[in-house]
């Protein structure tokens, strides 16, 4: 399954000088722009900075409405630029406004939560109080590493305290995939690698199909011991293809490879797309819920001629901003992602086609894998 030759840029702009390389990423991204819609898949997101944070991707992709937490969190997110720009009085001003915020709403925050929640929801409020207090006395002391520091762990606890809110599983999957497993939540994934290990947060709640049909073969031990097959600098590194004449899972029971749907969630939807690219909706300019946005977005690979032959294959999308402007990746709507790679990033960009998964298994939340309806 060759999902990526129609861009083959990657090796040829990174051996470009810096300069050039820029001024030519201008010009492809004119050139994208100026096609008409049909001429191109392709899927633009809204004006402003991409939010290219898998963890802040995932937290966003929560199937949950808790307006005081969500404002919270946007708050603390929204601090990058001021950081960047060393602007120290907005950013402390930032931080006591979402000091107010907190104290104000805790009492509302904490009666949102399930009743059997509550007490380790006030014990992350009361955390991320402290954590708030922390995290305005680097802002006061202008340093920048304690400041980074300091917002994850306040982001940690605030996504700690949005998983609390999740409730039962948000829609229901198509009856006609009622034979497919499906992960009907979220799990993490250690991957261990030729060139050292990564973990990856898969997610069921907005790829079900897709998430399931990896999390049940990575418990199968189906990738231990692939090859990456295909790797093209700055766009993607494939796996998944069994050894053998195969370039599928097997089904042992049916005796016949098992199909995926190409499987794509829209924010306001109440269920993802199946076997429909953007392209085919008219949705031009939709952002995917799970999008291509960040250095590690794990995607579900299928052919050029089908788009729900999807079996076993993945890919790590190698994002870079300068070669993939935002909206551009031509890679959003057109296949599934599942997930997002949360630590190892050094591993990842050493990677190539001489290296491989050693060993693949699931560390959390495989209790929400069912191997069917």
């Amino acid at each position: 399954m060759d999902l990526t030759g129609w861009l083959p840029l990657g090796s040829t702009l990174r051996a470009l000088p810096t300069t050039l390389r820029g001024a030519l990423t201008m010009v492809l991204t004119l050139l994208i722009t100026s096609l008409p819609l049909g001429a191109a898949a392709w899927a633009a997101l809204p004006p402003g900075n991409a939010v290219t944070d898998p963890a802040a991707i995932l937290r966003d992709a929560l199937p949950i409405q808790q307006g005081d937490l969500q404002d919270l969190q946007h708050r603390l997110e929204s601090t990058s630029d001021d950081l960047r720009a060393k602007r120290w009085s907005a950013l402390a001003g930032t931080v006591r406004r979402s000091q107010t915020l907190l104290n104000t709403r805790s009492a509302a925050i904490l009666a949102s939560l399930p009743a059997a929640d509550q007490g380790t929801g006030a014990q992350l409020l009361e955390q991320l109080d402290n954590q708030l207090q922390t995290l305005a006395a680097s802002s006061e002391a202008a340093n920048r590493d304690a400041f980074l520091e300091d917002r994850r762990a306040a982001l940690t606890s605030v996504g700690q305290l949005e998983a609390l809110l999740v409730g039962d599983f948000p829609f229901t999957i198509p009856a006609e995939f009622d034979n497919l497993p499906r992960l009907l939540g979220r799990a993490t994934v250690a991957i261990e690698t030729t060139q050292g290990p990564l973990t990856a947060v898969v997610d069921g709640y907005n790829a079900p199909l897709t998430a399931g049909a990896f999390v049940d073969l990575v418990q199968k031990g189906f990738y231990d011991g692939l090859p990456f097959t295909r790797a093209e600098d700055f766009y993607v590194l494939q796996t998944g293809d069994p050894k053998g004449s195969e370039t599928g899972y097997i089904d042992p029971k049916t005796k016949a490879e098992r199909h995926v749907p190409l499987e794509i969630r829209v924010p306001g939807e109440a269920q993802p797309f199946y076997n429909q690219t953007f392209e085919d909706l008219g949705m031009f300019k939709a952002t995917p819920v799970l999008p291509f946005a960040t250095l590690g977005t794990l995607g579900w690979a299928h052919s050029d001629e089908a788009l729900d032959d999807g079996s076993s294959q993945f890919f790590f999308f190698l994002y870079e901003a300068e070669l993939t402007p935002a909206g551009l990746n031509l890679v959003d709507g057109r296949y599934g992602a599942f997930g997002y790679v949360v630590d190892g990033f050094d591993v990842l960009e050493e990677l190539g086609v001489n290296d491989g998964i050693v060993k693949a298994r699931v560390i959390e939340g495989a209790d929400n894998l069912k191997p069917h309806a």
